[in-house]
């Protein structure tokens, strides 16, 4: 009997130990998305023009905005095409370090310098609460 409960404990905890190979972290990345975040980066980078002048001009002023915003949206355009292209184009393989995440650096650690998984979204609706005051009402 003590045979047996020791058998199945170990077939327990064995069953336990597969649990994360079943979902494993890079199965969100897989070629279905590499697709679409091609196809994405080439047909919405035009986007990153004005999101860059609206990010510059917060954060230095007019003038740079004008200038230096205009320039730099129209590089991250540029990159946004390229990154595009070659992600259409390799989809079926996993080229970013065995993986099919997106090859250009994030925009996580890097808040104005990196890049977005995918392209900046313009227009007038938010996901984010503005106004927080409650009127009495």
């Amino acid at each position: 009997m003590k045979n047996l409960l020791l058998a199945l404990s170990a077939v327990a905890l064995a069953s336990t130990s597969f649990a994360d190979i079943q979902d494993p972290p890079m199965n969100d990345n897989g070629p279905t998305r590499k697709f679409s975040r091609g196809i994405s980066n080439i047909a919405f980078s035009v986007s990153e023009i004005p999101h860059t002048i609206a990010t510059i001009n917060e954060r230095e002023g007019n003038a740079a905005a004008l200038s230096y915003g205009v320039v730099k949206g129209s590089l991250r355009c540029l990159y946004r095409i390229r990154a595009g292209v070659y992600e259409i184009v390799t989809f079926p393989f996993p080229t970013y370090r065995g993986s099919y995440r997106p090859p250009y650096k994030s925009n996580i650690p890097w808040i104005h310098g990196g890049f977005s998984e995918w392209t900046p979204e313009l227009g007038w609706e938010s996901r984010r609460k503005y106004n927080t005051i409650k009127h009495g009402y």
